[in-house]
């Protein structure tokens, strides 16, 4: 059984897309998804993730696509619209957990810049004792590195940690190091999850 929980947190405890934003900016869809695919893309946006600021990320992007300008400004200046909310689910698992005195901890991929704003967002990012940040380690899941680094960190070993994750990328490369896992699809599935670990 799981002595702890490693959170990741979004898409498992706030709900972040880049088209919740940029739905707004662009009527047409197929314009949309060409911006998203080719220019303010995943692989660009990694490097937020691993501690570029936003500032110095989105100046050679410019360049390349100075028709975009004020659209990839937006990524930083109306960065909060990607937000749409906190997952009640996991909010109530993490209260919950709190309760019965099981330790949490986060473990994000995300922005130095952001992150505080972020945790602000839910009054149960509070009950976490302790967050590892990519931007701040220049790593990032699923690299292996940083699953270490949560573990030395928290002083857990890693067989002894429950860590959730909706990428199924980040939660292959933690159960090979060692981790127990639950992949989050579904807010409904996690609380038996977590009950079916003991932790409930």
């Amino acid at each position: 059984m799981p002595k702890a929980v490693l959170w990741d947190i979004g898409n498992v405890v706030v709900r972040w897309d880049p088209r919740t934003l940029y739905a707004k900016i662009f009527k047409e869809p197929a314009e949309l998804d060409r911006f998203l695919s080719h220019v303010c893309t995943m692989v660009w946006h990694v490097n937020h993730d691993l501690g570029v600021t936003f500032a110095e990320n989105r100046k050679g992007l410019i360049e390349r696509f100075p028709e975009y300008e004020a659209e990839i400004r937006a990524w930083e200046s109306r960065w909060w619209e990607m937000f749409s909310g906190t997952i009640p689910q996991t909010e109530e698992a993490i209260e919950a957990l709190h309760a019965a005195g099981v330790p949490q901890f986060g473990l994000t991929n995300m922005s130095h810049e952001v992150f505080d704003g972020v945790i602000a967002m839910s009054p149960a990012f509070a009950r976490l004792e302790g967050y590892v940040v990519s931007a701040e380690e220049k790593l990032i899941k699923p690299d292996p590195r940083i699953y270490a680094i949560a573990c030395e960190r928290f002083g857990h070993a890693a067989g002894d940690i429950l860590f959730v994750d909706d990428s199924a990328a980040n939660i292959a490369a933690a159960q090979a190091f060692g981790l127990q896992t639950h992949h989050f699809t579904d807010p409904a599935a996690l609380r038996p999850a977590l009950e079916a670990h003991g932790l409930l």
